[in-house]
């Protein structure tokens, strides 16, 4: 990132069934941008409902507004935060050449730190001789051994044995071996997040979860599995992929998968929270809007935040105009 200097990125962020989606895409027409998805899991071709893809969130006024990063793998790719980081600078560029806004949308907290913060990050390559050293090794004895490299901020990379034995092997990849010095594109974002109450979130956590096991996600989970997905892949891509294949290989009863994910859905949204502010305390800074707003509320806060930020620094922040305008008819 960098300071004073023109507007060139709008994030919005926030923990999940805070209505993101919605928000980018409207922001998105009222300043004629493109959304780039910041989820890791709406990467993926019919992971749909699961992942809350509401496409039809996109549709504005008859409009389809541009979104980027959905749909770009088949199920049983593993996406990674280095692969986002490239494809989104990728887009970026593109986006702006266009002479139009990038608009970033999602609550993948690391994906969007990459982003933010330009990590210089490396591709690391399965190394088959390095996972035989972990070979017999219990869950336990693997988790001491990542925690040797770095704290557990995120704890799903304890999920599974695959999960963990891929974090070991990016750590001692990472140890061994000095990091690229690949240029970014300069970015000067300005970054909003959805402010809910805990009350609030839980509850449309809850109502969103019983909405889409009506819609079908069990379905949707049966579809994959008999399309020759392996069960280890939809439970690498966590929470209701892992819960459902549980339930659809006999590992849990429908009650206990319904009970057990709804536990689990608001543990992550807590854990999302506290990655935010994680960012706020890491430098960046996050302008928060009431969820509580209506959305034409919410889009006026942000044209008026991001009108401020313009004045104060004695410029338009798109160079171009074309947000400028509308702080004009404001």
């Amino acid at each position: 990132m960098k300071g004073n200097a023109d507007i060139n990125l709008i994030v919005i962020t926030g923990p999940t069934a805070t209505g993101k989606t919605r928000l980018g895409a409207l922001l998105a027409h009222r300043l004629e941008g493109e959304v780039i998805s910041g989820d890791s899991r709406q990467v993926y071709r019919g992971m749909d409902i699961g992942t809350g893809k509401d496409l039809e969130d996109f549709i504005v006024d008859g409009k389809k507004i541009p979104y980027h990063l959905i749909d770009i793998h088949d199920p049983g790719y593993e996406y990674n935060v280095y692969e986002y980081q490239k494809d989104f600078f990728r887009i970026f560029t593109k986006i702006h050449e266009r002479g139009n806004l990038p608009v970033l949308v999602g609550g993948t907290g690391l994906y969007i730190e990459a982003v933010l913060r330009g990590y210089k990050l490396i591709r690391v390559p399965v190394d088959p001789a390095y996972r035989t050293t972990l070979d017999g090794k219990s869950m336990e004895e693997l988790t001491a051994m990542l925690t040797t490299y770095k704290k557990l901020h995120n704890i799903t990379d304890l999920d599974t044995r695959k999960r963990l034995v891929r974090a070991l092997e990016i750590e001692h990849y990472y140890a061994t071996r000095p990091e690229t010095d690949d240029p970014l594109p300069e970015i000067n974002p300005m970054v909003f997040g959805i402010n809910v109450n805990r009350e609030t979130r839980r509850e449309n956590i809850s109502r969103r979860l019983r909405k889409r096991l009506d819609e079908g996600m069990v379905e949707e989970v049966r579809k994959l599995l008999d399309q020759g997905v392996t069960a280890d892949h939809l439970i690498y891509y966590g929470l209701e992929y892992k819960y459902i294949t549980l339930y659809l290989t006999g590992k849990l009863s429908y009650d206990d998968m319904v009970k057990k994910l709804e536990i689990s859905i608001h543990q992550f949204a807590k854990r999302q929270v506290t990655w935010f502010r994680g960012m706020e305390k890491r430098g960046i800074p996050i302008h928060w809007i009431d969820a509580k707003l209506p959305d034409g509320k919410k889009i006026e806060k942000i044209i008026e935040l991001l009108s401020r930020k313009s004045i104060q620094n004695k410029q338009y922040p798109y160079k171009d105009g074309k947000i400028s305008r509308f702080f004009i008819n404001t």
